[in-house]
């Protein structure tokens, strides 16, 4: 790869990319682990995305209509911090970014939900971010069925690697994705051909464009380290009524003496190897140390959602009071009042009852009362609707011609369910559940791992 030419045909953008991998290399050198290779690969794709599409404002970061971005290949995570602290998000500082995966820091080594402000999901197990992200955008069509567009109109962005596409997983998933047509889901995926062992092919051969396509997603091949087929490629996938993968074929540790092959996936801690990258790339610059005009070209970035979130906010304000109440009330995760004086008449009526009924069909009586009422939940079953009694007589199916539909058919596909509904919890406005037969939660563990 000819780094002179990539310096020379968009500087500017250069800067800003080389950021992250200046970033990333002495994070991982001075922590002597982590993985350096992803974030420097995929460098370009992130910066493009974050400059010229990704909707956020750092000042507030928890904004209902923000776009979510997922990094599903989650091992890549000094991609993340560093795009957080260079765009200004208060609390990744410099510091944090020094204690890369020291005890106590925010910079865990993987995305951990809760750590740190612009962390959608946790991230670490391969294939449960890109399979959250599904979640996630069922979630966002139906708060904009709900609500309208003027109040609930984003994306869900994910970058997934090889390791994602090959756990299984994922193709429950992308089976979900398309056959629900989530065109506000876009993959770019981190073309690079190279795992911890060797490249791909030594366990794999799957086409897996070929692959998403069968699955019914749009597709669209470009070079990862080209801005302007970045930029073009998402600007594209903004037009088509499927999800799209934008499979991005990038090096590796781009830059680096291990470019391109397994060991660039890994800890580069070699402190010649670094010092050659880092002339290599034009970066003549200390550990941590980032120039005034780069770092103010990021924040300039960051600080552009703040004029988007104030419009969403005007908007927001002229709507109805009750409307306001209620778009407060499920990102809040507040009961309505009246839930509380239905539970306990409930709960009067079988006491004096005493109604000898199976398990799930005392589940559907809970359901039948909480649902009308709770218009966040949303149920589901894994093929087994009638069986697990999930849906009450109020919901109407999710589907492509009804997204205010309440009730989902996720097929059988336990671990994809699992994995959505965690995405749809976290994407907030919304309370899923779902049912299975108890010895088939065993293929949702994951999930319910990561849910707990």
């Amino acid at each position: 790869m000819d780094i002179a030419a990539l310096r020379s045909a968009n500087p500017d953008h250069w800067k800003k990319a080389t950021a992250i991998r200046a970033l990333t290399l002495d994070a991982v050198a001075a922590a002597n682990s982590g993985h350096s290779g992803m974030p420097m690969g995929m460098a370009d794709v992130a910066t493009v995305l974050y400059e010229k599409h990704l909707k956020f404002d750092p000042a507030n970061p928890n904004w209902p209509d923000r776009d979510r971005f997922i990094l599903s290949a989650g091992h890549g995570s000094m991609l993340l911090y560093s795009l957080l602290h260079l765009t200004g998000y208060a609390d990744m500082t410099i510091e944090q970014i020094r204690n890369f995966r020291q005890w106590g820091a925010k910079t865990a080594g993987h995305p951990e939900y809760g750590h740190a402000t612009g962390i959608e999901t946790t991230t670490g197990p391969l294939g449960q971010g890109i399979s959250n992200a599904v979640g996630f955008a069922m979630a966002e069509e139906m708060l904009r069925a709900r609500f309208g567009a003027k109040l609930m109109d984003h994306y869900t962005y994910v970058i997934a690697g090889d390791g994602c596409l090959m756990e299984g997983v994922s193709q429950e998933a992308i089976g979900l994705a398309g056959r629900h047509q989530l065109s506000r889901l876009i993959v770019l995926w981190d073309n690079n051909n190279i795992t911890i062992d060797g490249t791909v092919d030594l366990a794999d051969r799957t086409d897996q464009v070929a692959r998403f396509r069968a699955s019914g997603w749009h597709v669209i091949e470009i070079d990862g380290h080209d801005p302007a087929a970045i930029d073009a490629a998402l600007t594209e996938a903004k037009t088509t009524r499927q999800p799209t993968m934008i499979a991005c074929k990038t090096h590796i540790a781009l830059g680096h003496a291990a470019q391109d092959t397994s060991k660039g996936h890994g800890a580069l801690t070699n402190p010649d190897q670094l010092t050659a990258a880092k002339e290599a790339y034009g970066w003549p610059y200390g550990p941590f140390e980032i120039p005034a005009d780069v770092k103010s070209a990021w924040e300039n970035i960051g600080k552009r959602g703040a004029a988007t979130y104030a419009a969403w906010a005007k908007r927001l304000s002229e709507t109805s009071p009750a409307r306001q109440a209620e778009i407060e009330r499920i990102f809040n995760r507040d009961m309505p009042v009246k839930l509380g004086a239905r539970i306990r008449a409930l709960k009067k009526q079988i006491s004096a009852e005493a109604p000898k009924v199976a398990t799930r069909q005392s589940s559907e009586m809970v359901l039948e009362v909480v649902n009308p009422i709770l218009q966040e939940t949303v149920g589901g079953s894994a093929d087994l609707s009638g069986s697990n009694n999930t849906r009450s007589g109020d919901m109407t199916v999710f589907d492509v011609d009804n997204r205010k539909g309440r009730y989902i058919h996720w097929g059988i596909r336990e671990h994809g369910m699992a994995a959505a509904m965690n995405g749809m919890a976290l994407h907030g406005g919304i309370r899923p559940y779902g049912g299975t037969f108890m010895c088939f939660t065993d293929y949702a563990r994951p999930a319910m791992r990561l849910a707990a």
